[in-house]
């Protein structure tokens, strides 16, 4: 659940920092210069720096400091699609609200969202953009204390700082599996790519097996291959399954990370001859044009990405009160599954 709290316009400053450490504020602005100061000294104030969330202004003493109409968005990646529509929703948002996007990409790395967080609130942005609830301790106390409106896009499975728009992702793992079980295939696999940084997809995966485990059904095959989802990760993850035995005997459905992997599945049993979905269903996540457009429409559950990012912006932009806004997910029955 989002937590209900209202921006401190401030922000953390250097008054509370020299408060809370018991010195002056030329003593904390010695410590963050790495000006002569005593070691017991630097480090406690280093240590309410990182405790609070604090983040030097660099528009202090500028003819910018008077306001800002930057809102910076970060993503997890630019080579999905998914994250581009994303973008697009809240650009077009942004744009006719009088604000202009800064855009960082983390890659699916914590520590660089840290770093993108702590670089874009020193230019004291008028709000943030971030995917996803799970942030380093760090960027958790930067976003809190930044005094601006935060949106936390993409999944609503976890607690939230201020503005939540998304989807649950465990539900929407939850809904494949019913789908695959109630369309009779009793014997299931997953190929998924790295869990451990996707968390969205964890989430999905948790439900798919929360919801398999209360079903007839169950899942005789994993195979999650390390790095970027992709077209060619999901290939190889299927041709994993089926050359270890599993085969189009063992396994009648296959539950992907999402439609990328899918569709690379497709293209695998296209060229093996393999019937779909007669010996092998395949189900995806996204909803993805692309998957729609193959011979057998991609059977999948599509995520509302552009919506996400026009309600988060407009949030982000307004003085609405803290929300959690539920935009649900759509089950595509498709062809393949």
């Amino acid at each position: 659940m989002a937590r209900t709290r209202r921006p401190d316009p401030r922000g953390i400053t250097l008054a509370d920092i020299a408060r809370t450490a018991g010195v002056s504020k030329i003593t904390v602005s010695r410590v963050l210069r790495g000006g002569p100061v005593a070691a017991e000294t630097r480090d406690r104030v280093l240590e309410i720096v990182r405790r609070l969330g604090y983040v030097p202004n660099r528009l202090a003493g500028t003819l910018s400091s008077a306001g800002s109409n930057l809102v910076g968005v970060i993503i997890p990646s630019l080579a999905n699609i998914v994250f581009p529509d994303v973008l697009r929703g809240a650009e077009a948002v942004l744009d006719a609200a009088g604000f202009r996007p800064v855009v960082g990409v983390t890659d699916y790395d914590p520590a660089r969202e840290e770093g993108l967080i702590e670089a874009m609130l020193a230019w004291r942005p008028a709000g943030l953009i971030v995917t996803g609830l799970e942030h380093t301790d760090r960027s958790r106390a930067m976003l809190a204390n930044a005094g601006i409106r935060v949106a936390e896009l993409m999944d609503l499975d976890g607690a939230g700082l201020d503005i939540v728009v998304g989807l649950s992702n465990r539900a929407a793992g939850r809904a494949s599996a019913r789908h695959l079980v109630e369309r009779g295939y009793r014997r299931l696999a997953f190929v998924g790519h790295d869990l451990g940084r996707d968390r969205r997809a964890a989430k999905r995966f948790e439900g798919f097996r929360e919801a398999l485990s209360e079903s007839p059904a169950a899942l005789v095959a994993t195979e999650i291959l390390p790095g970027r989802s992709s077209a060619a990760s999901g290939r190889e993850g299927l041709a994993r399954i089926l050359d270890r035995g599993d085969g189009a005997d063992g396994v009648d459905a296959v539950y992907f990370s999402n439609d990328d992997m899918a569709m690379g599945g497709c293209f695998l049993c296209l060229s093996r001859g393999i019937a779909v979905p007669d010996q092998v269903a395949l189900f995806g996540f996204n909803g993805l044009d692309l998957g729609q457009a193959l011979p057998q429409p991609l059977s999948t559950i599509r995520s509302p990405r552009v919506r996400m990012g026009e309600v988060g912006a407009r949030l982000v932009c307004g003085r609405e009160p803290p929300a959690i806004v539920d935009l649900g997910f759509e089950l595509i029955p498709g062809a393949t599954a």
